[in-house]
């Protein structure tokens, strides 16, 4: 797969983020960030088992073997919703999303510095270093 196309999609995830924050955050006003969470689960459970059922070769039994810990993503993912929704309504986008974006900066270098979870390792450099420490430069003048 080229490498455009990898960008692109990671472009459509970006602005699939922003546009879910908001909408929870409008949510997360009206109902609460349970009911906030819970609506954007069940349609989104519903949309994938529709997707599931089209593409018949999707098996869950395809996840057998693989470390315990991964099959917390969906708990990982209600805490992001939730996080998000919550978040949002409070604060805003780009002081949600810059503190977002920062922490997981920070994490992902560390998971990659160290290979845990299974990642890769990938030393962090001087540049590496440097570009985490202007994040949170940059985190900290969105915040003031």
């Amino acid at each position: 797969m080229s490498t455009i196309v990898v960008i692109l999609v990671a472009i459509a995830g970006g602005v699939a983020i922003v546009l879910q924050g908001q909408a929870t955050a409008v949510m997360d006003e009206r109902a609460g960030t349970i009911v906030s969470v819970f609506a954007t689960y069940a349609l989104g459970g519903l949309a994938i088992t529709l997707i599931m059922l089209g593409l018949r070769g999707a098996r869950l039994g395809d996840l057998r073997g693989a470390p315990w810990w991964v099959y917390l993503a969906g708990l990982f993912g209600l805490v992001i919703v939730g996080s998000i929704a919550f978040s949002v309504s409070r604060m805003g986008l780009v002081q949600t999303f810059t503190v977002l974006v920062v922490t997981q900066f920070v994490l992902s270098a560390a998971i990659d510095h160290f290979g845990l979870l299974g990642a890769e390792v990938r030393q962090l450099g001087i540049e590496r270093l440097t570009g985490v420490g202007l994040l949170l430069v940059g985190t900290w003048m969105v915040l003031r």
